[in-house]
């Protein structure tokens, strides 16, 4: 959010940099805040899809507030901060996720717009009109005039002051983070799927030109549109993965991540220690925010190597929870799959992961395929490329894994995984 008034501004500095019991209090205030306004969407579009079999209809059936939307977190900021009501009363204040702010600021306030793809994320888009949705908008009580722009993800966004840089560099491509991905993984094709294990783990795959709905957690995106051509994606994410990692090192039981790997091999297995990544609730397919992260099985004769690799092993087994789940969901043969993500170094979390889901998995030469995919969009608004076949040959895979074991082998071992997650849910009452 951007704002031209300095109290404005200064308020929403102190409402993002707030403690974590501070969260957690806004978490459960406002779900319970918009439930009410969830049961009315759901209630009422329910009733008119029934009689219209309206795409449109079904998808708002469908649809649930989440605190990892930024349409929450604004409906919240102008409900609560006096100084951000008052800015926005006065036509004095304008709403963007990071996309727009860098835009706005590059070009020193001269531009302020998103894309679609940045859009599509926030809860507040409507993907079948292209626009932000007038319906939803209306129904959390944020004004239109708040929202920025929408333009196409390939577009002329205008230009760098060159005061920043000395010269005037053209912005001609915003991009949400894992559709960037998506573009420089080089999943162009209807059914390729993405997997991304960084801070948490997202799991997209390319719905084409069709926008897909379901019931236990894949949301429909707009991965990127260029001129007449629209690509859409669903995905899913877990939100502990790499956060997993770097806690477990913030305890000592490992110097370096890289680490990780060698300290999982050297077991036979975790000697029936599991762990439940869910610092922040735990995500698709069981959708529970007060789920609370542990470790079961713990004997006198765990060692610090048993618990690296439950924390391994979890990442693998909620990789095949989501992998599961978009199969049973999204009916669209899956064409190829590739990883990115700082933890798809991991090869420990790779193999067991490619097991698990009995699929080859490609992991690129280098990791960080948001900047790609980025820069590849660019490349081709300028004509630095010629097209996205041009792309797809320069493109790399540093190794492909495929599956070693049978998933029997680890039937029983995600069978009592499961059993802890369960006894992890529900772990915080709402207040």
């Amino acid at each position: 959010m951007t704002g031209r008034r300095g109290s404005a501004a200064r308020a929403l500095r102190s409402c993002w940099n707030t403690d974590e019991s501070s969260c957690w209090s806004w978490h459960i205030n406002t779900e319970s805040n918009f439930h009410y306004v969830e049961q009315v969407i759901h209630s009422s579009c329910r009733v008119l899809h029934f009689f219209t079999r309206s795409k449109r209809l079904l998808a708002a059936h469908m649809f649930t507030f989440t605190t990892q939307q930024a349409s929450l977190r604004l409906a919240w900021i102008l409900q609560n901060i006096i100084e951000v009501q008052k800015a926005a009363e006065e036509g004095n204040c304008c709403f963007g996720t990071i996309d727009t702010w860098l835009l706005h600021k590059l070009t020193k306030g001269s531009e302020y717009a998103t894309d679609v793809s940045n859009a599509s994320t926030t809860g507040l888009f409507d993907p079948y009109k292209m626009c932000w949705s007038s319906l939803i908008t209306s129904l959390v009580s944020i004004p239109l005039s708040l929202l920025p722009p929408v333009k196409d993800t390939s577009h002329n966004f205008g230009s760098v002051d060159k005061e920043i840089f000395g010269v005037p560099i053209p912005i001609v491509a915003l991009v949400g983070d894992q559709q960037s991905a998506m573009f420089g993984e080089c999943c162009f094709q209807t059914g390729d799927v993405k997997l991304t294990m960084g801070t948490g783990t997202f799991l997209d795959i390319n719905t084409g030109n069709n926008l897909q709905h379901t019931v236990g957690g894949f949301y429909p995106l707009i991965g990127w549109k260029i001129g007449q051509e629209v690509v859409c994606l669903a995905e899913s994410n877990a939100g502990d993965t790499g956060i997993a990692i770097k806690w477990a090192q913030q305890l000592d039981l490992f110097t370096d991540a890289a680490e990780t790997e060698k300290m999982a091999k050297s077991l036979e297995d975790s000697e029936g220690v599991y762990f439940v990544p869910s610092f922040n609730g735990l995500q698709a397919p069981l959708n529970d925010p007060c789920a609370c992260a542990s470790f079961m099985g713990l004997k006198p004769s765990t060692s610090k190597y048993h618990l690296v690799r439950a924390i391994l092993e979890s990442i693998a087994f909620r990789n095949k929870q989501l992998y599961e789940t978009m199969q049973k969901e999204i009916r669209i043969p899956v064409t190829k799959i590739r990883a990115d993500g700082g933890v798809c170094k991991n090869d420990f979390v790779m193999q067991m992961t490619s097991d698990l889901i009995n699929e080859n998995i490609e992991r690129p030469d280098h990791f960080d395929m948001s900047c790609l995919g980025a820069a590849s969009l660019a490349g081709l608004a300028v004509g630095f490329w010629t097209d996205k076949e041009e792309l797809k040959k320069l493109r790399q895979s540093e190794m492909v894994f495929k599956p070693q074991k049978k998933w029997q082998d680890y039937e029983m071992n995600m069978e009592n995984w499961l059993k802890a997650v369960k006894r992890s849910m529900n772990w915080y009452n709402k207040m």
